[in-house]
């Protein structure tokens, strides 16, 4: 792996704070503080007006600590390949989504890996744009993981895009997505996946309408790198752009893992030095489940990756990750103390100033970032209350004498999907909004719960209380792997 990144452009993220005159930045995801030298601040100011990232080994330490740490994001550049340097496999069990290989556009090759179908799969030697398509029938089915290494191993080229059959990629998809890899250190670059209309009258119109304001592959509109315990904590692999030599440096997707393999790959790759990037400006269709049942059995499996995931990548599936002082301040809130609650944000707003020295007026940027970090530990316990401990919290709603907490448990549960309707307005009415994304939830909830039963662990079942800006278990877990 090289490091080099002289000529690359870089923009601020969103969340990038300057202060201090530029030598104190805050932002990221997790959020945090760097300190960098007046030379730094100057070189910073720079590369915001526009210039690209100058030789040196000073400049490209600084730029790729920013990259990482996700205060800065890369302008894609002129690739370093094209087209011809792509080869496409598509693992399939059944039958490939129509229009799907005319839609690849122009490539090296396609590989259609026939995953021991009932009926063997036939494919056209070539595509309408002159692509030749070459059918590998296994026969055995392993799964999608066994057939895109199938495919894997007979790629030439060095540049792989994996493809999962049941998706239709936009026209021109492939070239913005080969400019990420004009930083040397980027891996695997993915795309937004979106959500296909159904053909014809939809069976069922509510379940269309969800998922297209929230399927379940979808990891929204703003780029960014991919790293577990993050805001981007994975992609899917429905749709991956890969560098041959890192996939087949890492032996290529786990194919004991059913479910989860895409999620298992790209922290491998993260832990293993490679960035991997998510550009929404690309969009891949996907055809969702139609039916209840099936989209209810869908989200279960995706469910059950957790288990394997979590004794691959310890402390990387925790369901709530919080601070104790946030847990003791959305604990007071919850019994009905807000001052209380008050008072130990300003407590903890205190001590975090103390921590920022580097800074002339330390107290405003510590209540800021006391503020935040409250509000979204808020959110996290929130969320986990139903994905995944849902039983724990329908235990303690049914059971739980005290009508107060009872009241703020509920409310915890349903916040997360209210919120979400009101901020995004989606062609659906609320309730049914709200009862499908619960529904979604405990899907998902349930299948961690015995994805991790059948895997021997509890560890994506139990919270991790920790202490910004002290690490994470799973940080932790990366800086004994180096």
């Amino acid at each position: 792996m090289t490091s080099d990144l002289t000529g690359l452009y870089v923009v601020a993220d969103p969340s990038l704070q300057r202060r201090e005159r530029g030598t104190v930045l805050l932002g990221g995801s997790p959020l945090r503080i760097v300190r960098i030298s007046e030379k730094g601040a100057d070189l910073l100011d720079e590369l915001l007006n526009g210039n690209p990232v100058p030789s040196g080994k000073g400049a490209t330490s600084l730029v790729r600590r920013l990259l990482d740490g996700g205060l800065l994001q890369p302008v894609p550049a002129a690739s370093p390949f094209r087209s011809s340097d792509v080869t496409v496999v598509i693992p399939v069990r059944g039958e490939l989504e129509s229009g799907l290989l005319d839609g690849i556009g122009h490539a090296a090759r396609i590989i259609v890996v026939d995953d021991d179908s009932p009926d063997p799969l036939v494919v056209p030697p070539t595509t309408l744009h002159g692509v030749k398509v070459e059918c590998i029938r296994r026969s055995t089915n392993g799964g999608p993981a066994a057939a895109r290494n199938t495919g894997l191993r007979e790629v030439k080229t060095s540049i792989v895009a994996f493809l999962d059959a049941d998706c239709l990629p936009r026209a021109g998809w492939l070239d913005p997505l080969l400019e990420q890899f004009g930083d040397p250190n980027v891996a695997v670059v993915a795309p937004r996946i979106t959500s296909i209309e159904p053909l014809g009258v939809p069976d069922h119109p509510l379940l269309t309408r969800y998922e297209r304001a929230h399927a379940s592959l979808d990891r929204g509109t703003q780029r960014g790198r991919v790293r577990a315990r993050t805001r981007l904590s994975y992609v899917p692999s429905a749709a991956l752009v890969c560098r041959v030599d890192a996939l087949n440096a890492l032996g290529g997707f786990d194919e004991d893992m059913p479910v989860g393999e895409d999620v298992d790959l790209v922290w491998k790759l993260d832990e293993a030095g490679h960035s991997v990037r998510y550009e929404p400006s690309v969009t891949v269709g996907h055809r969702h489940r139609t039916t209840p049942w099936a989209w209810l059995r869908r989200r279960f499996d995706y469910g059950t990756s957790a288990g394997p995931l979590a004794k691959r990548h310890p402390g990387a599936l925790a369901p709530v990750e919080v601070s104790g002082w946030s847990l003791a301040t959305w604990g007071l809130v919850a019994t009905g103390h807000p001052l209380a609650a008050g008072a130990v944000v300003g407590a903890t707003a205190g001590m975090l100033s103390g921590k920022l020295d580097g800074l002339s007026r330390p107290m405003p940027v510590a209540a800021q970032l006391a503020g935040r970090g409250h509000l979204s530990a808020g959110r996290t316990i929130a969320q986990g209350l139903i994905r995944p401990l849902w039983p724990l919290t329908a235990l303690a709603i049914v059971f739980v004498p005290w009508k107060r907490l009872k009241l703020a448990v509920l409310a915890g549960v349903l916040a997360p999907s209210v919120i979400d309707w009101v901020r995004n307005r989606p062609d659906i009415s609320p309730l049914p909004y709200v009862a499908l994304r619960l529904a979604d939830d405990v899907a998902y909830g349930t299948g961690v719960w015995v994805g991790s039963l059948r895997a021997g662990t509890l560890e994506p079942l139990l919270p991790e209380v920790t202490s910004w800006p002290k690490p994470s278990r799973y940080s932790r877990w990366r800086s004994a792997l180096s």
